[in-house]
């Protein structure tokens, strides 16, 4: 009876330590073919508006009710060739469909499909009203190739045909033109506003 006793304290250690085990393995999440911590992970990574991978499904940010706002609803402040400030409100519910307007009209070289451009943005996220990203604090432009099939958010491929060089573009990028499920430290179903300047078009 002794040795069953035993045996049986050993099985439910074992147990305890497979249990812990999986459990440190629910901590990690599959990130392109390699495994990312997830307590590693920043809450405020970039997100510049490259495509990124997939990761798991979360429940939508929730978001005010009411009407969509329109672009005339978010408010941009700062003076062209300087750091915008982006205001989301908080009395309307975001866009559905993907929007921009043109805030400065610039008069240099259009922006076409296969354009090349180099630009300045500023991104906040729509849930929590937060900056998110910015060239301007890396104190350089965004290189951009292509356009139109370039490695970024679809939002960005058709947001930015039409720019002329000198003009600076309000966006605001639905979940399914942005990162979707989420991505680049953006939480999934995210609506992302941008301002775009098209520093330079070739």
């Amino acid at each position: 009876m002794r040795n069953v006793g035993k045996i049986m304290i050993v099985a439910a250690v074992g147990l305890g330590l497979a249990a812990c085990a999986n459990s440190e393995q629910a901590s990690t999440l599959p990130v392109g073919g390699s495994t990312v911590s997830v307590k590693e992970a920043p809450a405020s990574s970039a997100a510049a508006p490259t495509k990124s991978a997939p990761t798991t499904t979360k429940p939508a940010a929730s978001t005010p009710a009411g009407p969509e706002c329109t672009v005339a609803d978010i408010k941009v402040d700062g003076a062209p060739g300087s750091k915008p400030t982006i205001t989301v409100p908080d009395t309307c519910s975001p866009p559905k469909a993907l929007l921009s307007k043109d805030l400065v009209v610039g008069t240099g070289a259009e922006v076409k499909a296969g354009s090349t451009m180099q630009t300045h943005y500023v991104l906040v996220t729509w849930s929590n009203k937060e900056e998110k990203d910015s060239s301007w604090k890396r104190g350089q432009p965004f290189p951009l190739e292509n356009v139109g099939q370039a490695q970024v958010i679809d939002g960005w491929n058709e947001g930015l045909i039409g720019m002329k060089q000198g003009t600076r573009r309000l966006l605001v990028v639905p979940p399914e033109k942005g990162y979707g499920q989420g991505g680049n430290g953006i939480e999934p179903n995210e609506t992302l506003v941008f301002v775009v300047d098209a520093v330079e078009v070739s």
